[in-house]
């Protein structure tokens, strides 16, 4: 192991200049750094108390609310959904009083979707536009569904690529194959027949197993003789 040189008289001079200098930068600046340490201090407590006193008891509110929004969801009452009545808040009164909360948030997604089923494709886009989710299923659902919006509209371009989105956005035997088949019949509509074969082939190729897949060769067939 070699030896542990010792620090020359130079270097030693050069340590202490350091700590002097930071010493000094210390005493003064130390107004300031006392206020820097009081602001984080001041910041970490007011968030603190903001998440416990004021956003985790309007959550726990939202909470409450959405319980009589999904109950009439869930019954295909959708305008009423939607309004909400005297004793229960809507679903629209919801995302205004109790925004930024998961619950203001899921309100979105059954707004658009009560929208759609009420044939407000607009309102049902700008809701489902607002709805964000990392959920495996969900979040496909919600982004497929604003294709499904704009196809009843008759915009087959957004439509397209809507469907694209939710296929894309998760990889799973539930909401992909669903939304690639979408995805090619738009396409096929708008005569942009390579772009369908292309994602005929995929549903062939990764989900033939699937409902999409057990009858893929016949789509595929017809493209190949329309070639």
């Amino acid at each position: 192991m070699a030896e542990k040189k010792n620090q020359t008289p130079e270097q030693l001079k050069a340590i202490e200049e350091s700590l002097t200098k930071a010493e000094m930068y210390v005493e003064n600046n130390k107004n300031t750094l006392m206020l820097l340490v009081l602001a984080v201090a001041i910041g970490f407590s007011a968030f603190f108390a903001y998440d416990r006193f004021y956003l985790q008891p309007k959550e726990n509110n939202a909470i409450t609310e959405m319980y009589m929004c999904e109950r009439n969801f869930e019954q295909n009452k959708f305008q009423e959904a939607l309004d909400g009545d005297e004793q229960y808040a809507g679903l629209l009164e919801i995302i205004d009083l109790y925004g930024g909360t998961k619950s203001a948030n899921l309100a979105e997604y059954y707004s658009g979707i009560s929208y759609f089923k009420l044939g407000n494709m607009e309102e049902a886009i700008s809701h489902l536009d607002n709805f964000s989710s990392d959920d495996e299923i969900l979040a496909p659902i919600a982004k497929g569904a604003i294709g499904d919006a704009f196809s009843e509209l008759g915009q087959d371009e957004e439509a397209l690529s809507y469907y694209i989105m939710a296929a894309n956005m998760r990889n799973n035997e539930f909401t992909t194959p669903v939304y690639l088949m979408k995805a090619a019949n738009a396409a096929y509509l708008l005569k942009k027949n390579d772009q369908a074969l292309d994602l005929y082939k995929r549903i062939e190729k990764d989900f033939i197993k699937t409902r999409e897949g057990q009858n893929i060769g016949k789509y595929i067939s017809r493209m190949t003789a329309e070639q």
